[in-house]
């Protein structure tokens, strides 16, 4: 689990290739599960700045994994735009990063879970 967070980390302006739904999920929940605490630690020192610096430093990772998934499923990147569409463009964007990727190659690379450092 750590390894997934870490690779992704050290690819983390990496917005060319493809990320399986195991990769994308295991970064966002270990993503998630820092914020959350960071939030808690903030809340008893009354500050948020680590959780601030957190997000800052995370956002272009987390943004990057995410267009690797969606290129996953065959998608370009740019349908991230629409979680910005009130309610339903976070629900179909969803559903786009819970999807089964691709099993053939197709633009953005070859299968993620062929390569030999599938994770």
């Amino acid at each position: 689990m750590r390894d997934v967070y870490k690779r992704q980390l050290k690819n983390y302006a990496g917005f060319s290739g493809r990320a399986r739904r195991k990769e994308y999920w295991m970064f966002t929940l270990i993503n998630f599960v820092i914020a959350v605490v960071l939030q808690i630690v903030g809340f008893a020192i009354d500050t948020q700045v680590p959780y601030y610096i957190y997000f800052a430093a995370t956002l272009i990772p987390a943004l990057a994994v995410a267009v690797r998934r969606l290129h996953d499923t065959g998608r370009s990147g740019w349908w991230l735009l629409i979680a910005l569409v009130p309610l339903v463009g976070a629900i179909v964007l969803l559903v786009f990063l819970a999807s089964e990727g691709k099993p053939e190659t197709n633009e953005h690379g070859a299968n993620p879970k062929l390569s030999p450092q599938a994770v």
